[in-house]
């Protein structure tokens, strides 16, 4: 039986725009190679494509430096698409430009009103629950508003935290498959995973965590080599895509598409 954790039939992304220079960062690693980018993010696309998928590529958003991480404006389900409330000012707007393509697609949309913040990259859908990090960009207002909303449609959410200095609660881990996660110890010894099977990223390549399950594929981002073979040994078969540039303003494989079955 498929699995919505990890079976879809779309995906939504988002090209990357010229001004994704100017994107948001913990940290000054150096500026974005646009050209390298968009390689990189055709790659992901095709990749994406490749599993037999509906890929919706949405144009790029000069006004918004990071709407190429589409990821965190929604979070979509069997029952429907929740539109989120982003913790960085900036990317508020975000929401509003995906919610026509979201709305051509379900027919139930919800949102979270606020005045909590929430971000996808901090929701983890499993095959029991969904995870959802406490984080500098999502609060306990907005895990509570999601909480009624899921509650609604028949799922239950687990409040976590995600470590401190981690951008989101996927910056550490992702879903392998219904029961499995890949994750950094840094996060997994918080005891958050319990219950689970816990496939731990190689030491310095904490950055690999951030992978998505695509229907049959894992795809990773690339020059993580060790954390690449754990998985592969693992059975799992493995797409790398180069993420250099993404990295740079705090991107990996799960920010850049939102993945679902619409009802």
């Amino acid at each position: 039986m498929p699995s919505p954790s990890t079976e879809f039939t779309h995906a939504i992304t988002r090209r990357p725009a010229e001004g994704v220079v100017n994107g948001l960062r913990a940290e000054d690693t150096g500026t974005p190679d646009l050209e390298k980018m968009l390689a990189a993010h055709a790659d992901y696309v095709a990749t994406l494509k490749s599993t037999g998928a509906t890929v919706i590529e949405l144009d790029a958003l000069e006004e918004y430096p990071d709407a190429l991480f589409v990821e965190d404006t929604a979070l979509c389900l069997p029952q429907g698409a929740i539109l989120m409330r982003p913790g960085a000012p900036s990317r508020m707007g975000e929401v509003s430009e995906m919610a026509p393509t979201l709305r051509d697609l379900y027919s139930e949309i919800r949102e979270i009103k606020g005045p909590g913040h929430i971000e996808g990259g901090d929701i983890l859908v499993t095959g029991r629950e969904v995870l959802v990090g406490r984080s500098a960009r999502t609060d306990a207002e907005g895990v509570a508003e999601l909480r009624a909303i899921l509650s609604d449609w028949g799922h239950d959410l687990r409040e976590v935290f995600t470590p401190e200095g981690v951008l989101h609660f996927k910056t550490d881990c992702s879903l392998l498959d219904a029961e499995t996660v890949l994750a950094t110890r840094r996060l997994a010894d918080s005891g958050c995973f319990e219950g689970y099977r816990v496939i731990y990223v190689a030491e310095g390549e904490e950055a690999a965590a951030n992978a998505i399950r695509f229907n049959d594929l894992v795809i990773m981002p690339a020059d993580f080599p060790r954390t690449a073979e754990t998985v592969r040994k693992a059975g799992y078969e493995v797409r790398e895509i180069a993420n250099s540039e993404c990295a740079k303003i705090d991107g990996g494989m799960s920010c850049l598409s939102l993945r679902f079955t619409p009802s």
